[in-house]
């Protein structure tokens, strides 16, 4: 078993008490690690650190040049260790082993992307109707806040960290309590780098209910971006109100629509509609956990996803002949199978799956991947995020009632259509008030496109572009051209 430090002010460090926090293997239910259990007092000493990096330090007054190489050699070094870190993720988080593959190449392109937007920060003239020049700068915002779950460890930290670094921020970055594993090792990467002054990064473990909580409320901090439930992000908009009103990015909850048309072709449709729901063991947010399928092949459907669902492999995500994993913790499986009698009990049809697994498999957090049929679209099942493997498979009619259904929910992620019909699929795409949009596909979105959603899954944009802006602040500089006096007495 590893011990691990936090990293604060350019040093490792293990807090003001020796508290830890013990860290499972989700596919074995073993102790694998131990990280510090941070206290407020922590988190305050970080976010000091943070400040005086930015009011203080050289980081803010870098040329993008010099940013952006920082930010290339850090995907250097995530390369360089990214079949180590691969396993580390899918160890601590249980994912199969190829998507934390893909997830440590995504980390390193973001790194890589937000690099080249370092050079490219730039404002414009404004016109005005006036002999005075207008122009606005760009900013970065101050000491940032990061906050990320732990379904997408490095990932997460990646999205957050490249293009609050690129725009010459400083920040605290506060992982999962159940996934610290692969942040703790960039940690070391990031020390390593010795043109990225101390203090720009620091990453503190702990609960999220106390040093989470800190790091939103307090006055020193400018911004806090966070992904995670919509219930937490209530938690911090209200903190971040009462404190000193700092600016909020959200990526929260989602309750995605994934609709098939009776013209969708139908193998990849099946597909598609299982690979939504399960994959990742369907911990993600954008998970297309409400399937919608046309009444004219709704049997057809449901018989054919049972039959594909038989042959899905479950077990560790090490080997790779496992397409699905263990649940993150044995809290999280009870509540997922909390979700399954719920379905039962409100009278929807559980026609496949929906058990904990036994055997050799026993001591993991392993769910047999769930489908309910003859779904209402009223019913919790269909209506509230259950980041598990559980899929709701609704029937609709026509398109109108289709959109209907897929607007009838608090949240506003992500959705999909699935169509040949061209025309049909851009009519769906503009009616679905949903922040991605899919057509015959589900979940793949690449760094230089917008991520975020309508209604309750949050506020703002990550990646592209907007990933950049959300850690740049505007500011308007006026010249007055004018040498005649104002005439104002």
């Amino acid at each position: 078993m590893k011990t691990y430090p936090m990293y604060v002010a350019g040093e490792f460090t293990a807090g003001v008490t020796t508290q830890m926090m013990d860290i499972y293997n989700p596919a074995t239910g073993e102790v694998i690690a131990q990280v510090p259990q941070a206290t407020r007092q922590d988190m305050e000493r970080a976010i000091e650190a943070a400040r005086n990096a930015f009011d203080r330090g050289p980081w803010r007054n870098f040329t993008g040049q010099q940013r952006g190489r920082v930010l290339f050699k850090i995907a250097d070094a995530l390369r360089k260790e990214a079949a180590r870190l691969a396993e580390l993720e899918t160890v601590n988080m249980g994912k199969p082993l190829t998507e934390s593959e893909y997830d440590v190449a995504d980390a390193v392109t973001c790194f890589e992307y937000f690099g080249g937007w370092a050079t490219k920060i730039f404002g414009e003239v404004n016109p005005i109707p006036d002999n005075a020049m207008s122009f606005t700068l760009k900013e970065p915002v101050g000491v940032c806040g990061l906050i990320i779950p732990w379904n997408y460890p490095l990932l997460m930290a990646a999205w957050k960290l490249a293009p609050a670094l690129a725009a010459g921020c400083t920040m605290i970055l506060k992982p999962a309590e159940a996934t610290p594993l692969t942040v703790l090792e960039l940690a070391k990467i990031l020390d390593a780098i010795e043109e990225l002054p101390k203090g720009v990064v620091n990453i503190v473990t702990g609960l999220g209910e106390e040093v989470g909580a800190a790091l939103s409320a307090s006055h020193k901090v400018d911004k806090v971006a966070f992904t995670g439930s919509t219930e937490v992000g209530r938690l911090i908009m209200q903190a971040a109100a009462k404190s000193n009103i700092k600016k909020v990015t959200l990526e929260l909850g989602g309750k995605s629509p994934n609709i098939f048309f009776s013209d969708a072709d139908f193998t990849p449709a099946v597909e598609g509609a299982l690979f939504g729901c399960f994959v990742n063991q369907g911990e993600v947010c954008s998970a297309g956990s409400r399937i919608l399928v046309q009444e004219t092949i709704y049997d057809k459907f449901v018989e054919a996803m049972i039959e594909k669902t038989k042959t899905i492999h479950i077990g560790p995500g090490l080997d790779r002949s496992n397409k699905l994993g263990p649940l993150i913790s044995e809290e999280h499986l009870q509540r997922v199978e909390g979700y399954v009698e719920k379905g039962k009990k409100e009278g929807a049809r559980l026609v496949y799956g929906g058990k904990r697994l036994g055997g050799n498999l026993a001591k993991g957090y392993f769910l047999e991947p769930a489908i309910f049929a003859h779904v209402t679209n009223a019913m919790a099942i269909a209506q509230e995020e259950i980041f598990g493997p559980v899929a709701s498979v609704i029937p609709f009619k026509d398109e109108e009632e289709a959109v209907r259904l897929a607007n009838d929910t608090p949240y506003g992620l992500a959705g999909a259509v699935w169509t040949r019909d061209i025309f049909k699929a851009f009519r769906v795409v503009r009616a679905v008030r949903a922040g991605i949009l899919w057509v015959n596909h589900m979940q793949p979105t690449y760094v230089e496109a917008p991520w975020g959603g309508y209604k309750q899954s949050g506020i703002g944009r990550e990646l592209g572009r907007y990933g950049i802006e959300n850690f740049l602040e505007a500011k308007q500089v006026y010249i007055n051209l004018s040498e005649a006096p104002l005439g104002w007495y």
